[in-house]
């Protein structure tokens, strides 16, 4: 019996130290984990990091990539306008001559044609073509007519010269704007050149309002009063038009803005 009673405790204490060692290991392997999830921790909090610094570099790419766009558009596209009544452009940042040329445009009492003016260049190329005048649509140069006392060109008499015109390209900015009755551009805009509107008599067949520069030249012996397609002041009139702060009969300013 007392050999019975001896094997048990043997027994007994045998396992206690097995459970004893059972704590240990668990503790041991709790420690760990503990130890695991904090580097865990440390590696996503430097993931986050990474994640941040790669978020604000495609960020700062984006900005230099819009702004490279932006600088290769201007490069090779912009925009492009005539200014009317003088043979060079306006000495403006990135704003360059293209051609200079002669002011044309359908004679003023002509019914059919074109409504509108254009810059003709000085040196035609020609395709294929029939001599002689066949009757079809006509295009003729563009006089000055300041007669009627209301010149706006102070000290120079440009009455029935012929206009000339450039067509000049800005690499800079892709917008153009005339705005009529101003002389001055939108805030953000820059100026190119400023005039005043002229387009085709009241009376007779319609054209459009173009702006003439304030200080327009005149084609070397184009002096021979033969009408043509013709440039008059453009005058407020009062009625739809609100007066004021439109003044009747004044003549109407006009500026060509870029951006």
């Amino acid at each position: 019996m007392a050999l019975l009673v001896c094997g048990l405790l043997v027994v007994a204490l045998a396992g206690a130290q097995a459970s004893q060692k059972d704590i240990v290991d668990l503790q041991a392997s709790y420690r760990q984990m503990q130890q695991m999830m904090v580097a865990l921790a440390d590696q996503m909090k430097a993931m986050e990091g990474e994640v941040e610094g790669m978020r604000k570099t495609m960020a700062a790419y984006d900005i230099d990539n819009t702004k490279n766009i932006r600088q290769t558009v201007g490069e090779k596209g912009g925009s492009v306008y005539i200014r009317w009544g003088r043979t060079t452009c306006p000495d403006v940042q990135d704003t360059a001559r293209v051609y200079d040329g002669i002011a044309g445009g359908t004679r003023f009492d002509h019914s059919g044609g074109g409504a509108n003016y254009v810059c003709l260049p000085k040196d035609p190329q020609w395709g294929v073509y029939t001599s002689g005048s066949q009757g079809s649509a006509y295009i003729q140069g563009v006089e000055y007519e300041l007669h009627t006392g209301n010149s706006p060109f102070h000290g120079t008499d440009l009455h029935d010269h012929d206009a000339p015109c450039a067509v000049c390209h800005v690499a800079s900015r892709g917008s153009t704007l005339m705005i009529p009755a101003h002389v001055s551009c939108p805030s953000g805009w820059t100026r190119e050149y400023t005039g005043y509107l002229m387009a085709a008599k009241h009376n007779q067949y319609r054209s459009e309002f173009v702006c003439v520069d304030e200080d327009p030249e005149s084609r070397p012996g184009g002096y021979q009063d033969t009408n043509g397609a013709l440039f008059f002041p453009v005058e407020a009139s009062c009625g739809s038009l609100p007066c004021p702060d439109y003044v009747q009969g004044r003549e109407l300013t006009c500026v060509v803005c870029t951006n």
